[in-house]
């Protein structure tokens, strides 16, 4: 492949990111907006090029002529050097989901720029302060996440994944003046701090003891016909072979080190993709524009985690316990995040929690993947969940957006009755809605349904938990769908400025967006992305099988059907709650109040750290540290300089300048070292 395509794909939105932070002030508002918004749309077509040309070309560098899909670096360099094997690199790596990822993330960040050219304006037409700077924000954004995902070895991801968080810092704080956001930026940024330490020490062990930061060297795919996850260690990189059969393991707490890497690596992934107890930046992360919501949530940060453990997914077939941990961290956050989802009233925090229950139901999917298992199923289909939650889930945000533009508030309680007033916003959300709680034929039912089933394959109890979070899903968004839509008619105070449908460059994405949802759930994902690159749709002579119905024709029914009739039951359930104004929510909330107030509170996750950082660690160590600090060493520092200044003014009369005192010492001296000199020979 030419290395120009996918060069000018990271070069594009770097420059972008220069240009406008360097000159956008100097620039129009509406030029600014069109260069962001034309560049990311190059990058766009430039990733769509590259991605399709590495699925469909069949060139003999990208699929085996047994439908192979192999990893390519389309360009690799040198940056810095330690040892002959320890070697940091620079380059692009194309393989099955580094692809599926240059076709989702340029799609939501081109459709999140299109948008913003009409949410960054109010219904004056007047642009907000710090326009260009917003489009310089996510062309970084935008940069960093596609060099993530390119990344040709750890150390460079690593480097992104930081550039990551700092673009997102910048993003979520970008209404400085306002103090909420400004909290929000730097809440988002330590926690992810915290997580990314743990990051970096894994990357560190793993390379000690593999001898490489290498992605091919660390996850060369096994070889054809492999039976159990205990032969992944043999057929695997050279490094990691001599670790494992030279001598054992070494041991750390009951656990190989490998385990410990792998776990310290997946703590990375937790901050960054909102994993118990490293989620309660997430709902704050509210507080900046809601397109950077949509792009964050949906196409960047917080599938960073899920990517992360998808890249490292050999490695963490050889430790199992690894993926153990993974499956009850997902699990925990996915019911977690439902319930609290089930009783907020704002529209954005119930998405962002809807988002945090979606990505842990991601990582339970690559958590129970086994090769013994549908050939790893639920690796397959954790990623095809991000692919297809990527599209629903910024339409739903940008659908916030659009109802936020028309009403002014974020509060379900300011809207309801709203379907009248805006027709496209209503359907396209309603369209979200189906996919996200798992509708046929929507793009949801077919990811969902895809990790249930390798779920049910792995255990029945993680089978019967997602599926109860699977209808918890269908509920929560069933219910903010009926609040905001229907349960009462909108008084609207002015008639002038009733609510309506928003400028076409925000409602052409809402319907790109929900077309989208409609039908990429027909998307052959099992032959385009697996985890050891082998097609899973196969006839008897092992060639591949791809049609329009090729998902429908593969699912487990006695899975997808139950699934379904859950998702059913509990939109059902919503609907008699919400779609008209009625008692049974205050009698739920009455019948189970603690219930409630522990939901509505978010478990009080945020108190607890505030208990722990303000009364436990400022309190009760940092206070008797700072007043160690002050009284003792500080105090002796002072000390000496207050034995130094009377020293200094008791001695400072011997240099008086007086010969005839320099003369009376010197001769006193000379007379005592004679006295001492006679004493010592007696």
């Amino acid at each position: 492949m030419d290395i120009t395509l996918p060069l000018l794909i990271l070069v594009i939105p770097l420059f972008m990111f220069l240009l406008l932070g360097l000159v956008g002030m100097k620039m129009s508002h509406r030029l600014a907006g069109t260069l962001g918004t034309l560049g990311m749309g190059t990058v766009l077509v430039l990733s769509y090029i590259t991605a399709l040309t590495y699925f469909y070309s069949g060139a003999p560098e990208f699929i085996t002529s047994a439908g192979e899909r192999l990893q390519y670096t389309v360009f690799n360099v040198t940056w810095l050097q330690f040892t002959d094997s320890l070697v940091i690199k620079l380059g692009f790596l194309l393989d099955p989901i580094s692809a599926m990822m240059l076709i989702v993330i340029p799609t939501i960040s081109f459709m999140v720029h299109l948008y913003s050219l009409g949410y960054m304006r109010d219904h004056h037409g007047v642009y907000e302060h710090g326009f260009q700077r917003f489009y310089a924000f996510l062309s970084l954004f935008s940069f960093s996440m596609l060099g993530l995902v390119v990344a040709t070895n750890i150390f460079q991801m690593y480097i992104f994944w930081e550039l990551v968080g700092a673009s997102s810092y910048l993003l979520i704080g970008f209404y400085y003046k306002k103090p909420s956001a400004v909290s929000a930026s730097k809440k988002a940024f330590i926690v992810t701090r915290f997580a990314d330490l743990g990051f970096l020490i894994g990357i560190l062990v793993l390379s000690f003891y593999t001898g490489t930061f290498n992605f091919a060297d660390l996850t060369s795919a096994p070889v054809d016909g492999i039976a159990d996850v205990s032969q992944v260690s043999l057929t695997t990189a050279e490094g990691i072979k001599a670790m494992f059969t030279n001598s054992p393991a070494p041991m750390f707490m009951g656990a190989s080190v490998m385990t410990w890497a792998l776990v310290l690596i997946f703590m990375g992934g937790m901050g960054k993709s909102a994993m118990m107890p490293l989620h309660i930046w997430l709902p704050d992360a509210m507080e900046g524009p809601t397109p950077v919501s949509a792009l964050i949530h949906a196409a960047t940060m917080v599938v960073a985690g899920v990517y992360l453990v998808a890249r490292l997914f050999p490695l963490y077939l050889m430790e199992t316990a690894a993926l153990d941990i993974i499956v009850v961290v997902g699990a925990l956050t996915a019911f977690y995040a439902a319930m609290v989802a089930c009783t907020q009233v704002d529209i954005k925090r119930v998405l962002a929690f809807s988002t945090i229950s979606q990505i842990a139901f991601m990582m339970v999917s690559l958590g129970v993947a086994r090769p013994e298992f549908h050939h790893g199923l639920g690796y397959m289909a954790g990623m095809f969940h991000l692919f297809t939650h990527a599209m629903f889930k910024a339409l739903l945000f940008l659908c916030a957006g659009a109802l936020i533009h028309a009403i002014g508030s974020n509060d379900y309680t300011a809207m309801h009755g709203l379907r009248k007033y805006m027709p496209i916003t209503h359907i396209t959300f309603l369209i979200g809605c189906l996919a996200i709680a798992g509708i046929i034929p929507f793009a949801g039912f077919f990811s969902k349904d895809e990790i249930l089933t390798a779920c049910f394959g792995h255990s029945i109890v993680w089978y019967i938990w997602m599926s109860l979070v699977a209808g918890l899903t269908a509920f929560y968004m069933f219910r903010l769908y009926y609040l905001i839509f229907w349960w009462k008619e909108h008084k609207v105070e002015n008639p002038h400025h009733a609510p309506h449908d928003q400028p076409w460059t925000m409602t052409l994405p809402l319907v790109i967006l929900a077309a989208i949802s409609c039908v990429a759930g027909f998307v052959p994902f099992g032959n385009l992305v697996t985890w050891n690159g082998h097609p899973m749709f196969v006839n008897e002579n092992g060639e591949m099988v791809s049609t329009f119905f090729t998902n429908l024709q593969n699912l487990d029914w006695s899975v997808a059907g139950i699934s379904l009739a859950v998702a059913i039951i509990a939109i059902l359930i919503a609907t008699a709650m919400y779609k008209k104004e009625n008692p049974l929510p205050a009698k739920m909330k009455n019948a189970l109040p603690a219930l409630w107030d522990w939901c509505y509170h978010r478990f009080y996750w945020d108190e607890l750290y505030q208990f722990i950082t303000h009364k436990i660690i400022f309190g009760c160590i940092s206070k008797p540290i700072a007043w160690f600090d002050r009284h003792i060493i500080d105090g002796s520092m002072d000390g000496l300089a207050i034995v130094a200044n009377k020293a200094s003014e008791a001695i400072k009369g011997f240099q008086s300048g007086k010969v005839q005192m320099y003369v009376w010492f010197y001769l006193i001296g000379a007379l005592l070292l004679g006295a001492i000199t006679f004493i010592c020979l007696l």
